[in-house]
């Protein structure tokens, strides 16, 4: 599988149903809650110096940009699913399970793509520093990672799906 195609939004079938949800949720109520804050506001009377008339039409166009930003993500999406990558080394959707060699530390992530990305649940970006760093990298080797408060260097102790 080719990810390396910039033109495209790889997400997994879970992640693309909750942004298909979130969206048409927004188009539906979301335009419905922003079209009766603005009939109320229009209900005050003058327009011209009517503040929440002015908030609701800008709460609009917000909410309009976000359902275009949706829409045009969503119509790049390529699914992917852990078992079409390969064992040999680091993949998106691969789980990794790394040792701080300093702190002697140990913990897992799962690579996945931006849109994913959720640090509470140990889902870490391919393109983040520390993503970009083991892509492609295999077990027991070690890595030296630059973030942004410095260098940290982690052995690679097993890669799972």
């Amino acid at each position: 599988m080719d990810l390396n195609n910039k033109g495209f939004v790889y997400l997994t079938k879970d992640r693309l149903h909750e942004l298909e949800t979130e969206l048409n949720d927004l188009k539906i109520r979301g335009r419905k809650d922003i079209a009766e804050k603005i009939a109320e506001a229009r209900a005050h009377g003058d327009l011209s110096e009517n503040a929440e008339y002015d908030a609701a039409k800008h709460q609009q166009e917000q909410l309009e940009m976000r359902i275009g930003r949706y829409e045009e993500m969503l119509s790049r999406v390529k699914i992917i699913k852990a078992d079409d990558m390969p064992n040999d080394k680091i993949y998106i959707l691969h789980n990794v399970k790394l040792k701080d060699l300093k702190t002697k530390e140990e913990f897992c992530y799962k690579l996945v793509s931006p849109e994913e990305a959720d640090l509470d649940q140990d889902k870490i970006s391919v393109t983040s520093p520390i993503g970009k760093s083991l892509l492609g990298r295999k077990k027991n080797e070690e890595v030296e990672i630059h973030v942004p408060a410095g260098k940290i260097k982690y052995k690679i102790v097993d890669i799972f799906k």
